[in-house]
Formats: structure tokens, C-alpha cells, sequence
């Protein structure tokens, strides 16, 4: 995926109180070294330095999983996008290897290899992905007051089962947007087999009449046809610089089945979308029934593959919110959410939990009871999982991450009113039917996951937080109660470089 970020990143460290832990003043890390950080995550996958956006091209490989993404080399800010790669035997535990993709001079992708996606063909794992170079005004395809761009789809073969070398067809497979469409953007290819061959959903739209997913057809995914969009959004009326924060654009379209049903993910508006619904496979036209944002946070641009034990496994990215001149010179940026596995369930909704591979990193669990009114659980680790489990009568929940007692953090569940917030983001809760509920934390240095239920998630940062200056306040309404476990989580390297 293209994005600049600069907009993207700009939005979101402008709202850094809201969309991330409320910050006190801000200080460096204690060490300008990566290895050091206390910042740093230590069970999220990112770069040993640098910059790190989408996760692209996932798959399983001769016993590996093998994850790409959008890398940096050379510095902590989004720039010269190459595809960066890192091999596990568990999606937990990552080494990292050269390199994947790096833009070819004078080539399509002189100005960045962009986001795609990996599918094996006649044996060989191939690469779908969308190169930038600088083009005359009538070939721009990406208008976003910083960039003007033009974005093909090009083409990679792996050359050894070690997915290290990787050989470039010179010249796009699909070179342009369809004839007589005015394009806000054009990128992030999506491919899938169907009986007939493949199929390919791109990421774009139109300004003033909304996003859009466009179908392609191929019998060898050389020579496309244009067929019609996939999907197509709604105009919503706004208007920007950049189409995508107008919904104008649809960036990363993911689309796939699951629990019998269709699923279409795509990152608009600075959110992302998940769409329940039907696909006609005789007329290639996808139906949404139902809709929802998949994390209320900090997360974007999520990419899913199938595992070879049929779980549809997600990956998202996880951005900084602090200032740019903050993470620049603390010499990394952004990191890969945990995997997630999705489902679909009876009311249509898509559900996710975090693989269970995870469970390896617990250490010996801490667990207590939950009473109605307020409590503190004792919290002195920054990598650690908490998993609240709530009996059916409790109504409200509120969750407190506390510095030197300070409220940093807070998370409102109100089941009677059906609504969750935090900091400024509400989000809706679904209805419990008397059943329980549980809420499950993955603290990370400055990442927190939450995840609500099955249904509901949201990601945050916070650049506060330290050992032994913590806690975590859990105030249940009156007639409340549950249950409360508490695991440190190991880190996946001895270094904090993740490798």
C-alpha cells in the first residue's frame, strides 16, 4: 500500500491523547539504541531498526511462515518502500532475512515496491504487488497532495524455497486502471483461485462517488481482464487533499471465505472495514450484508492468508502515535499486530481471537476474583497478558491503567447501554443475552491490544509506561463479579530486535 503516512501519521500524533495513552511530557528513550528501548515491543514482530508499515504476501512454505512487509531501510520515517522479510516455524517466534523486494531503478517500481500479496503458482510462490514510479500527468494514478504517482501491478517468482531470491517480470501484468475511469488511487492487488482461474481485487475508487474494489480475471496471471468492481462504496459527501481520508479511495481490499461466508476487509477514512456477506461466483459480484470497523485503534492496512490447518490467520499494522521527530530518533517505528484468527458468526458479524501459538510466551499465571466497586491488580511487568472474565449479571466494567497512580489509559464497558469507549473512541458493545463476557489485554511496552469479547478490539500506544510505576484499577458496577488471570509474556528474542 502507498501511503505516504505522512497525513496518516500527522492525524494520528495530533490525536495522540485520544487514540493512544494519554501521554505525559514527552521524553527520548533512555537509549537512543533500539536493543535498549524500554519502549520497544518485545513480542510484536518489527524491523531490527527503522520504518515498518503493512504486512504483505503472508504464506506457508515448506514448513515456514514466511511474512513480508512494507520496510525502511534506510531510516525511522516512511520513504522508499522495499518488502521486508521475516520466517517463523510458529508466527510467534520470527528470524529475519534479507530483503525481498527493492525497487529496480528506471524500473516500474523505481519509486517504491508498494503492498500485494503472495500465491502459489505451478509450483512456485509468486509475488502480486504494486510498483510507483514518476510518471507525466496523464498516467498518475496516486493523488494525494504528496505523491503523484503512477501505480501498476507487477509480478515476482520466487527462485529458491527459502523465499530469499526473487525473479521480476520486467514489465506490469496490469499497466494502467480500466479505460475512461478517473482513479483516486490504484494499488494493493488481492488475488484468489476459483474454478475457472484467478481472480484479483485492487484497491481504488472515484472522487465523489466513494471507494471501490476492481475485479480482474487471469488465466496465468500475466494477462488480465477488467470485469467490473468487486464491491463498490458509497460517496460520504467529504472531501480531501487525499481521497483517502474522503473514503474516496479503498487501499488493501482483502477478500476471502470463511465459516461459509464472504468476507471483504479494506482501509478507508483511516479505519478499517470488515463487510459480512454473498458472492455470486456465476457473476463475480460481492454483496455485503453487514458491516463493522475491525479495531477501534491504532491499527491499519491488515493482510490475512490461510494456514495450512484451514484458520484464517490476520496480520495488522500497528503505527506510532507519538510525534515523528520522537520515533525517528528513536530509530524504529511501527509493529505487526499478533496474529489474529477470524471467523464469522451466526448474526453475520466477523469474530477474531489471537492464535493460540501465543500461548507459548505465558509464564506461570497470577490469578485473583473480581467483586463489584474498584480494585487493583497487581501489575510490574510491561509484557504480560491479563484476561478479565466477567460473570453474566455484571453491567458495567471500567479498566484503569494506572502511572505513580495516575490514570494513563481507560477503557468504559456499559452493556446496559450497549456502548464501550476509549479516551474519545465509542465504538458499540453487542448484546450479551445474559451470557459472560471477557476482555483480554496483550500489554506490550507501548502496544496494548484489547480485544472485547470475540466481536470488538482496539489497539493503543503509550510511551509512559515503566516497570514497577504501574497498575491496573478494575472497577465493576455494584453487583458485578468475575475472575482475573494474569501471565507474563516472554519476549521472542534476547535483544529486544525481535529476530
Amino acid at each position: 500500500m502507498r501511503i505516504p503516512r505522512r497525513s496518516f501519521l500527522g492525524l494520528l500524533a495530533s490525536a495522540a491523547a485520544s487514540t493512544s495513552l494519554r501521554r505525559a511530557q514527552a521524553t527520548p528513550p533512555d537509549s537512543p539504541t533500539p536493543a535498549n528501548d524500554p519502549l520497544r515491543p518485545e513480542f510484536h514482530l518489527m524491523p531490527q531498526h527503522n520504518w515498518m508499515n503493512d504486512p504483505n504476501g503472508p504464506i506457508f512454505w515448506k514448513g515456514n511462515y514466511h511474512l513480508f512487509y512494507q520496510l525502511n531501510p534506510h531510516a525511522a520515517v516512511w520513504g522508499d518502500m522495499h518488502w521486508g522479510h521475516a520466517i517463523s516455524t510458529d508466527m510467534i517466534h520470527w528470524r529475519h532475512e534479507p530483503i525481498a523486494l527493492a525497487p529496480t531503478p528506471g524500473g516500474p517500481d523505481s519509486e517504491g515496491c508498494f503492498s500485494g500479496s503472495a500465491v502459489v503458482d505451478q509450483g512456485s510462490p509468486t509475488f502480486i504487488y504494486t510498483g510507483v514510479q514518476n510518471a507525466a500527468p496523464q498516467d498518475v494514478t496516486l493523488h494525494d497532495a504528496a505523491n503523484k504517482l503512477r501505480e501498476t501491478q507487477l509480478l515476482a517468482i520466487a527462485e529458491d524455497d527459502n523465499l530469499l531470491r526473487w525473479k521480476k517480470l520486467p514489465q506490469p501484468v496490469i499497466a494502467a486502471p480500466p479505460a475512461g475511469m478517473n482513479v483516486t488511487g490504484f494499488r494493493d492487488p488481492c488475488p484468489w483461485r476459483e474454478a475457472d482461474g484467478w481472480y484479483l481485487a485492487v484497491g481504488s475508487g472515484e472522487r465523489g462517488k466513494g471507494g471501490c474494489a476492481l475485479l480482474y480475471r487471469s488465466q496465468d496471471l500475466r494477462h488480465w481482464e477488467y470485469l467490473h468492481p468487486l464491491a463498490q462504496g458509497q460517496p460520504t459527501g467529504s472531501t480531501a487533499a487525499d481521497p483517502v481520508d474522503s473514503g474516496d479511495m479503498w487501499e488493501c481490499p482483502d477478500f476471502f471465505e470463511v465459516d461459509g461466508r464472504h468476507c471483504l476487509l479494506y482501509s478507508t477514512e483511516r479505519k478499517v472495514y470488515w463487510t459480512t456477506g454473498d458472492y455470486d461466483r456465476r457473476t463475480h459480484r460481492f454483496t455485503p450484508t453487514r458491516q463493522g470497523i475491525l479495531d477501534y485503534g491504532a491499527y491499519y492496512a491488515p493482510k490475512s492468508f490461510l494456514a495450512p490447518d484451514g484458520r484464517r490467520i490476520l496480520w495488522g499494522w500497528i503505527p506510532e502515535t507519538r510525534p515523528q521527530a520522537e520515533y525517528a530518533a528513536a530509530g524504529w517505528a511501527g509493529c505487526m499486530s499478533l496474529p489474529r484468527v477470524l471467523g464469522v458468526n451466526a448474526e453475520d458479524q466477523l469474530t477474531m481471537r489471537v492464535a493460540a501459538e501465543a500461548e507459548k510466551l505465558r509464564g506461570t499465571p497470577m490469578r485473583g476474583t473480581l467483586k463489584g466497586g474498584a480494585q487493583n491488580l497487581p501489575l510490574d511487568l510491561l509484557h504480560q497478558e491479563v484476561a478479565l472474565n466477567l460473570a453474566p449479571h455484571t453491567q458495567s466494567a471500567t479498566l484503569r491503567l494506572l502511572v505513580d497512580k495516575k490514570p494513563a489509559w481507560e477503557l468504559l464497558l456499559d452493556w446496559r447501554s450497549g456502548t464501550g469507549r476509549c479516551a474519545d473512541r465509542s465504538f458499540p458493545l453487542p448484546a450479551r443475552a445474559a451470557a459472560p463476557a471477557q476482555v483480554r489485554l496483550y500489554l506490550d511496552a507501548s502496544v496494548l491490544e484489547a480485544f472485547i469479547g470475540d466481536t470488538d478490539a482496539i489497539t493503543t500506544r503509550c510511551y509512559t509506561l515503566r516497570p514497577s510505576h504501574i497498575a491496573l484499577e478494575v472497577t465493576l458496577d455494584a453487583a458485578g463479579s468475575g475472575a482475573w488471570t494474569q501471565c507474563p509474556l516472554a519476549a521472542i528474542s534476547p535483544d529486544r530486535l525481535t529476530a
